[in-house]
């Protein structure tokens, strides 16, 4: 069974849509590795912080089915398409890596670019998955993130409790 590792985002009702993510990821796969959750400035457009984590799974599901259910969850959400590309999020829910799979068809890239693009996904990746290695470079995510850019890897760690009992920290 593939290891699959998805980024988790939102930047409105940031805990209450990250909470709804991780509950709906493990009632649908099973137990999650879980990253800590970052706050980060929004990234291509002014907006709000968002929080980010990445979250791995073992999965049976094709990578196209798995996508579908995410997108299924973000809509479930909240989360309308047809704005802008890079705006606010009530959750985005994105397959980073399916198990060694690389895949570029029908509009799926596996793995996803955003991996060493951005540091609020190669982070919370490395932290999780830091062993793994990068199905196109060979390099481990672990060396991905030590050859990140110091001044992008602007990553504030927050407390964070996944019940809904918790004390808010927003």
């Amino acid at each position: 069974m593939p290891r699959v590792y998805v980024s988790i985002g939102s930047n409105v009702q940031r805990e209450a849509h990250i909470r709804a993510a991780v509950a709906g990821l493990g009632a649908r796969y099973g137990e999650l590795q879980l990253s800590s959750v970052y706050e980060t400035p929004a990234e291509g457009f002014a907006g709000a912080h968002f929080y980010n984590l990445v979250a791995g799974f073992s999965c049976v599901e094709p990578p196209a089915v798995l996508c579908q259910n995410l997108r299924a969850l973000e809509e479930a959400c909240g989360r309308r398409r047809g704005g802008p590309r890079f705006s606010d999020r009530t959750l985005d829910l994105d397959l980073l890596l399916y198990g060694e799979a690389v895949i570029d068809r029908d509009g799926l890239r596996i793995p996803r670019e955003e991996i060493t693009r951005y540091a609020f996904v190669l982070g919370p990746l490395a932290e999780i998955a830091g062993d793994l290695r990068h199905p196109v470079s060979g390099l481990s995510i672990a060396e991905l993130w030590r050859r990140f850019p110091t001044q992008e890897k602007r990553l504030k760690r927050v407390p964070f409790v996944f019940h809904d009992a918790a004390p808010s920290t927003e």
